[in-house]
C-alpha cells in the first residue's frame, strides 16, 4: 500500500541527462513559493503555498519550477490519496501533453526529511523522477533511505486544505478502486471526470515569490 510509482518513467537509465532547462536553473539556492489554488470541490477552492528549497534538492526543484512556469499542473487531479500516508498529483489531463514531459531527471541526495507537509517526487525507481509528486500526510520517514528527496514544504495553514482532498474513491487501480494511472496517462482528464468526478484538483499552479517574479 506505500508503493510510489510513477507510471510511464519505467526504464530510465541511471545516468539520464538533464534537460538544459533545468540545469540553467538548478545553480540558484534561495527558496522561492509556488501557489496552488487547490479545487477541494465545485463549490470550494483554497490557495495552498509551497516554499520550494533548491538546496535541498536542486535538480528536482529546478524540475518543479519549470513544470510550473510551463503551465503543466494546471487542471490536474489529485488522483491518489491514502489516508495518513500521502497525496499524489501530476499527470496532466491532456494525454499529448504527459508524452512530451517524459523524459526523466537525475536524482537529487536526500537532505532532508519526508516529514508531515513535505512535498517530493514519485518515483519508478533510480533516476526516474518526471512530473508527478506527493504530499506527506504523515511522517513518513522510511521513504528517506528509499531515495525520495523532499523538494520543498507546505507552509501557512495550507495543510488544512491538503488534509481536505477528497479520498473516498481509495488506493489507485489495480490494488484499490480508485483512478488507474495508465489510463490517466492515455485519456486524460476525460477518463477522471466520467468515473472519478469527485476528484480534488489544482485549479491554477504559479510562482508567487522569489526567482522569477
Amino acid at each position: 500500500p506505500f508503493g510510489l510509482a510513477a507510471a510511464g518513467a519505467m526504464g530510465a537509465a541511471p545516468t539520464a541527462p538533464v534537460d538544459a532547462a533545468v540545469e540553467a536553473q538548478a545553480g540558484v539556492d534561495g527558496p522561492f513559493y509556488v501557489q496552488f489554488e487547490v479545487a477541494l470541490s465545485d463549490q470550494r477552492t483554497e490557495p495552498v503555498t509551497i516554499e520550494i528549497h533548491p538546496d535541498w534538492a536542486p535538480l528536482g526543484a529546478a524540475q518543479f519550477q519549470k513544470l510550473v512556469n510551463d503551465g503543466f499542473y494546471d487542471d490536474c487531479r489529485f488522483f491518489r490519496v491514502v489516508d495518513g500516508f500521502v497525496v499524489q498529483f501530476g499527470l496532466n489531463g491532456d494525454p499529448e501533453i504527459n508524452k512530451k514531459y517524459r523524459k526523466p531527471i537525475p536524482d537529487d541526495k536526500v537532505r532532508q526529511s519526508n516529514v508531515r507537509g513535505t512535498v517530493t517526487f514519485a518515483t519508478s525507481g533510480p533516476n526516474s523522477r518526471t512530473t508527478q509528486m506527493f504530499i506527506n500526510l504523515g511522517d513518513n520517514t522510511f521513504l528517506d533511505t528509499r531515495g525520495f528527496a523532499p523538494i520543498g514544504r507546505v507552509v501557512g495553514d495550507g495543510m488544512r486544505a491538503i488534509d481536505a482532498i477528497y479520498g473516498g474513491y481509495g488506493e489507485g487501480a489495480p490494488a484499490g478502486s480508485g483512478p488507474d494511472q495508465m489510463r490517466i496517462q492515455r485519456q486524460g482528464n476525460v477518463y477522471l471526470t466520467k468515473n472519478f468526478p469527485k476528484l480534488s484538483y489544482v485549479s491554477k499552479a504559479a510562482i508567487v515569490s522569489g526567482k522569477n517574479e
